[in-house]
């Protein structure tokens, strides 16, 4: 089934957006998953759009909060309003308070407005002043920044960085793709061609389907190994935290099923060691400066080839 539905998803969503096929399969395995994903890239690459179709599809409540600097917490999360008929304060829920959250360009609202997205996206729930209510089910965010050389823009903290189960870069279209792109939208793009393909109770039976997912200890180990070796390398300041393993897991397990297996491999994991790890590592400028790569990918796939996976 769940292969069915990746065929499904991938086919509705390239109806609008067209050369994002990877894209599309990393943002299935991370829903499955129960993870986040931000999508990284200049103006004008189809961050917003996917994000969009790929909710449609799946037909999932979808809710979009336009970051800027002037944004507060309680423009996301929502707050207690006071009701002039039943004189008392009543909670308004907040944007927050769907299945996918889009938080477009995360990072041109401060660190304290980036925050009020913590809580959600480890606990699944929103406390406001003492009160707490919990997020529906299934809850994503998915965040779209641009890059850091642009202007009027924050840098995401490490703390927030490491809530993100992938990290999606997003490169400019090939010359082919880009001429499919001008082709489509010489005629107005409508989103009403993109039609739900997946039932809530067949997404809730892969959901299942993912828990129940074998993970033997060899590949725990290698897991172990994989970690220890970004932590020792020399030319990194910030190695994989235990968080970012445990998402490893999960989104190793999420891709077992997407591939018609009941079991993780260590093809698995090497598939999406990058997507999932190169955003929580940071490289030492010194070590930089001296001529190593500035590139985490280099590095994580250095380490990737010495230590030895399972057979």
């Amino acid at each position: 089934m769940a292969s069915e539905i990746r065929t499904k998803v991938v086919r509705e969503v390239s109806k609008v957006v067209v050369g994002r096929e990877r894209e599309v399969d990393l943002l299935l395995t991370c829903l499955l998953a129960k993870g986040h994903v931000l999508l990284e890239g200049v103006p004008g690459v189809s961050k917003t759009m996917l994000a969009n179709t790929f909710s449609k599809c799946l037909g999932l409540q979808f809710k979009r909060v336009q970051f800027t600097p002037d944004i507060l917490p309680l423009d996301i999360v929502g707050g207690f309003i006071f009701n002039m008929k039943d004189r008392e304060f009543e909670f308004r829920r907040g944007p927050i308070f769907t299945n996918i959250l889009l938080a477009d360009e995360v990072n041109r609202a401060p660190p304290k407005v980036q925050s009020a997205l913590l809580e959600s996206m480890q606990e699944l729930q929103v406390t406001v002043e003492g009160h707490t209510e919990a997020l529906p089910a299934p809850f994503m965010v998915l965040a779209t920044q641009n890059p850091l050389e642009f202007e009027g823009v924050y840098p995401l903290p490490e703390g927030q960085l490491d809530r993100f189960m992938v990290k999606i870069s997003f490169k400019y279209p090939t010359p082919e793709v880009e001429s499919s792109i001008l082709k489509r939208n010489l005629s107005s793009m409508d989103l009403e061609v993109v039609k739900r393909v997946v039932t809530l109770d067949e997404l809730n039976k892969v959901f299942k389907e993912v828990e129940a997912v074998k993970v033997s200890d060899e590949i725990l180990s290698y897991l172990a190994l994989v970690a220890d070796a970004t932590r020792s390398e020399g030319t990194l300041t910030l190695g994989a935290s235990p968080r970012a393993m445990v998402q490893l897991v999960h989104c190793a397990r999420a891709r077992a099923i997407l591939e018609g297996r009941t079991y993780v491999m260590p093809d698995d994991i090497k598939a999406l060691a990058t997507d999932v790890l190169a955003h929580r590592l940071s490289v030492d400028r010194a070590a930089a400066l001296k001529g190593v790569s500035k590139n985490p990918e280099a590095i994580l796939a250095s380490i990737l080839d010495r230590v030895e996976p399972p057979r």
